[in-house]
């Protein structure tokens, strides 16, 4: 693994460390961690610096968006299982809602930087492509690691909600950019939306190209309750969508590793969808015979309209670390 710094100096965003959020940055700072291959059987994880493993054309990449007050270390189990399955995982650091900056900001609403964040993953993701392409001196171990056809977008929770907004939102950022705009610039095949949801008052719809989608979310989920992503689910109406449902998880659990048996499913089925999509193999069987395998842990749709949610609880909203 190792860390690189992106600095976007193109745009200037409301700043939602201040209350009321009245102050514009004029750039926009990304500590920005890279897990690739390497030659050891050691986690990527554990071996900072350690040298990628050459292949010739590089790696499929996906990038990550974390959650609120987290960091993508949270997901350090579920990342370096993509990574041992043959692929680049670039996740950076959000200004405002990583956890050293939530604890900094002395109780600040900095979760409404949100809405810049598809803006920061497009930033992220082109000088990805950019160090690939070109050696640059301030990430030299992007250098011919990553294939620019093969990428894919992924992110849990508030991430989930900021990749959902990039790919299908037809609202707008702080600064007036449209959504749809900012995902005209940045070529993906496949969205991952773990434990994600809608954000109010904007639409969401399929967009040219149809990336295949899958969605993740659980029925006990508190924090982001399953009928929001079954919303977003059915509002992305295209052919090649998938919705597992996870029966007991709760919110965070099922991701950072805690919920071993959840997790298991998230990762092997995650993985699957990941080497389809970016057409890194054909895995046998298909997606929906591999991951309704365990039915008591988890159930997978492709529907246009997923699961049916008759019958279930009504949650009360809380989200905390289970």
């Amino acid at each position: 693994m190792s860390a690189c710094t992106f600095i976007d100096t193109t745009r200037g965003v409301l700043d939602y460390s201040t209350t009321p959020a009245t102050l514009r940055s004029n750039h926009r700072t990304f500590l920005t961690e890279i897990r690739y291959p390497i030659a050891s059987r050691d986690s990527a994880s554990s071996v900072l610096g350690a040298a990628p493993l050459a292949r010739r054309g590089g790696y499929p990449v996906i990038i990550f968006a974390h959650g609120y007050d987290v960091t993508p270390d949270t997901y350090a189990a579920l990342l370096d299982s993509w990574v041992r399955a043959g692929f680049v995982v670039v996740a950076p650091y959000f200004p405002d809602e990583k956890a050293s900056a939530v604890t900094a900001q002395h109780g600040a609403d900095t979760e409404g930087d949100l809405a810049n964040e598809p803006g920061d993953i497009v930033y992220v993701t082109s000088q990805v492509v950019v160090a690939s392409a070109r050696l640059r001196p301030g990430c030299p171990v992007l250098h011919g690691l990553i294939r620019p056809t093969e990428i894919a977008l992924a992110g849990h929770s508030d991430g989930g909600d900021a990749v959902a907004m990039l790919a299908y939102g037809h609202g707008a950022d702080p600064q007036g950019v449209a959504y749809t705009s900012l995902n005209a610039t940045v070529r993906y095949q496949a969205v991952l939306i773990l434990a994600g949801a809608e954000v109010p008052n904007q639409r969401y719809a399929a967009e040219k190209g149809h990336p295949s989608l899958l969605l993740i979310q659980s029925e006990a989920d508190t924090c982001n309750p399953i009928r929001q992503g079954a919303q977003l689910y059915r509002d992305v109406r295209q052919p090649n969508k998938w919705f597992f449902e996870l029966m007991t998880a709760h919110h965070l659990p099922p991701f950072d590793g805690v919920d071993h048996v959840a997790f298991r499913d998230v990762v092997a089925v995650t993985t699957h969808f990941l080497e389809s999509s970016l057409h890194v193999s054909q895995p046998t069987p298909g997606l929906m015979a591999y991951a309704n395998r365990h039915p008591s842990v988890a159930r997978m749709f492709d529907s246009q309209r997923g699961p049916t949610l008759a019958g279930l609880p009504t949650l009360v909203e809380a989200c905390g670390t289970t």
